[in-house]
């Protein structure tokens, strides 16, 4: 029996099919190392395909996979876009290539545009090299043109010490560069290291998770449809750039890790794989299955053998070539079932018989393997909300193995609660029960909202918490009854969220302090403006007003749950639920977590059960005024036990709408 049925007796049933996953991973496996001799030689296509540099030869090879091609030919400025001069040949295993000698590099020169021309029985394409390492935009068409780059000398990396080891438990920053400054523009990769970095730094998150990193044709996608898939965006500056930007988050102590795109691609044929060599099934499936109708995008075949090389290729590529420490795969759900996730998985047959895409799953196996391989200490995140078995245990216990999945109930589960029930009647049971719904042995990433609540047609957790009442009374002598309660849920919600939530957290950039307002990225709707599409750090660097104390609050919670290992800890133990009061303590770590989301109920000499008896002090307390709260509890005083009724009880002054953490004294 696979040991995630000895795990989970549910999974019994399906005994079968799991020995079937992991037996498919293992053929896989083996098929690519006889091929290649190691799964990591599998993986180095983007040497072998698109243009690389042989030192030995003085030359440029240029290879592309097109199987439907007639005639290929390299194209550029170099060669003024003849289609005659620089004609590639089908070689032995069926893939184009040319060799173009270049000893002094003057024939391809850092800069050059390039294009593959291809004709095939019905049309000639001008495509982008599907390998290709560097996009740039041109400004008057808005097309996309391949380039030739390459530094003058390599870049001189200085993260020699640094290892991902280090981050025990990820407290993840997710980014995106372009609407990170304060600026009605498009951020770049410097601005970022020089202005956010230390942002990042000083509020104690030691993992950056970077979105939009793959080149995309449209701004406004996030960086969920891209083009070309070793190309860092162009659009925030160079790669050396990007290379800066990760070596300094290293220097600091701080992992980045990239939000990689998978599970589909852009549908566009200028500049992405659609259509690549005139077929529909090259890279992707053929007709409708290839074809993500809510997406408007294209599903790749993970089954063909070329298709798993680039994408297995690309992982490989990105760890090595930009020292990136891992990724968080978008879309996974997708990936996993033909029907996208688009139904209820109310039975374990959802899992496992129906519509299940087994060569996709295979493919994650590989990639994870591959990662694992490159970086035994790499961080790999799942966005799955199907909940998939195993989806985060190890592959030989029959899993796909992934280190974490986002807990993506939990900020849809707290934006219900904001839109349709008043805070004095929450259910703590209810809180409890999303917070702390994982699967057995797997861990997950906490958080309390997303980056897609962000956006225009939803609101942030401080939006719906103080809506338009943070234009006119954010100022700290401004005394507000809306306001007031924001702030104190705000940091209730975030703190129980990753004190609950899972084994790790994330915070989406801005929303530690309550950003304002929604992200809004510039569209024909918007008259193209950025209004919308930044970050206004001004509100929170103002000493006058109060987004500084959500900012206070963020960074004193990740440093005591960080100092105290609490999320690298088994599941919290429930200590007491008061619906009377709507108050909740529990302990998880050896830390004491109390909670009281009552609008009114402040209780004096509030007595509940602890496991140990001892002295008690408090390490965090939301009321504090430096927190923008009223400063009812003195946190220099020690709690003792008493024993009462046989047990062990605290008595403490239980305020209304205020979180406390107590650890007891050595």
């Amino acid at each position: 029996m696979i040991q995630l049925v000895k795990d989970d007796p549910w999974l019994e049933p399906y005994n079968n099919d799991l020995e079937t996953r992991l037996n498919r991973f293992k053929d896989s496996l083996k098929n690519m190392e006889s091929a290649k001799g190691s799964l990591q030689n599998f993986a180095d296509a983007h040497h072998y395909f698109g243009i690389n540099y042989d030192t030995t030869k003085k030359g440029w090879w240029y290879r592309e996979w097109a199987p439907n091609a007639s005639h290929v030919a390299l194209i550029g400025d170099f060669n003024d876009w003849n289609d005659s001069i620089h004609v590639l040949n089908k070689n032995e295993h069926g893939y184009w290539e040319i060799f173009i000698e270049d000893p002094k590099k003057n024939i391809l020169k850092s800069g050059d545009k390039v294009k593959v021309r291809i004709q095939t029985n019905d049309a000639t394409l001008d495509r982008i090299p599907a390998y290709i390492t560097r996009t740039i935009q041109d400004e008057s068409t808005k097309g996309f043109d391949g380039q030739i780059w390459y530094a003058d000398k390599p870049f001189a990396w200085t993260d020699s010490k640094w290892s991902t080891e280090s981050v025990k438990t990820p407290f993840i920053y997710e980014c995106h560069l372009g609407m990170a400054q304060e600026k009605e523009g498009v951020g770049s990769y410097n601005e970022f290291t020089d202005n956010i970095l230390p942002r990042i730094h000083s509020l104690g998150y030691n993992c950056i998770q970077m979105m939009a990193i793959q080149e995309h044709p449209y701004y406004g996608s996030f960086g969920y449809h891209v083009s070309n898939f070793f190309a860092a965006s162009s659009r925030f500056g160079t790669p050396d750039d990007l290379k800066r930007l990760i070596n300094t988050a290293h220097n600091m102590g701080i992992a980045v890790i990239m939000d990689i795109v998978h599970s589909h691609a852009v549908k566009n044929v200028a500049e992405g794989l659609n259509c690549f060599d005139g077929s529909d099934d090259q890279y992707f499936h053929p007709g409708a299955r290839g074809y993500h109708e809510q997406w408007d995008s294209k599903c790749f075949n993970y089954g063909k053998w070329e298709v798993q090389q680039f994408l297995l290729s690309n992982i490989k590529y990105w760890m090595e070539e930009y020292h990136f420490d891992g990724y968080r795969f978008d879309g996974v759900t997708s990936m996993l079932y033909f029907h996208h996730g688009l139904m209820s998985f109310d039975h374990y047959d959802k899992y496992f018989k129906e519509g299940v895409e087994w060569d996709a799953i295979t493919y994650l196996q590989l990639a994870n393997h591959l990662m694992k391989e490159i970086n035994p200490h790499c961080l790999s995140v799942a966005e799955d909300m199907s909940g998939m078995p195993g989806l985060c245990r190890p592959i030989e216990d029959g899993g796909i193995g992934f280190d974490y999945r986002l807990g993506m109930g939990i900020p849809d589960n707290w934006i219900k609660l904001l839109k349709h029930v008043p805070d004095e009647q929450w259910d703590l049971d209810e809180i409890w029960g999303f917070l702390v719904n994982r699967r057995y042995g797997e861990k997950t990433v906490a958080y309390a909202e997303s980056h897609d609540q962000a956006l225009v047609g939803d609101k942030t957790l401080a939006f719906w918490l103080m809506d338009k009442e943070m234009y006119w009374h954010m100022k700290k002598d401004d005394t507000d009854l809306v306001i007031e309660r924001g702030i104190a849920l705000h940091k209730m919600i975030r703190l129980i969220t990753m004190a609950l939530g899972g084994e790790a957290y994330l915070n989406f950039i801005g929303n530690e302090f309550g950003h304002p307002e929604w992200i809004d990225f510039p569209r024909e709707g918007n008259d193209w403006s950025y209004k919308y599409c930044r970050r206004q750090w001004h509100l929170v660097d103002n000493e006058d007003l109060k987004y500084k104390f959500l900012n206070d609050f963020d960074r004193a919670m990740i440093k005591v749950l960080k100092n105290e290992n609490t999320l690298d800890t088994p599941a919290a133990q429930k200590l007491n639920v008061d619906e009377a009061n709507k108050s909740i303590m529990f302990e998880r770590g050896n830390l004491i977590f109390i909670f009281n989301f009552h609008p009114s109920n402040a209780i004096f000499d509030y007595k509940f059960f602890v496991p140990e008896a001892g002295s008690y002090q408090i390490l965090l307390n939301s009321d504090d005024m430096a927190f923008g709260g009223h400063g009812r509890i003195d946190d220099s005083i020690d709690y003792q036990t008493i024993k009462e009724d046989g047990v062990n009880k605290l008595c403490i002054y239980n305020t209304n709408r205020t979180a406390l953490i107590l650890k007891k004294k050595n």
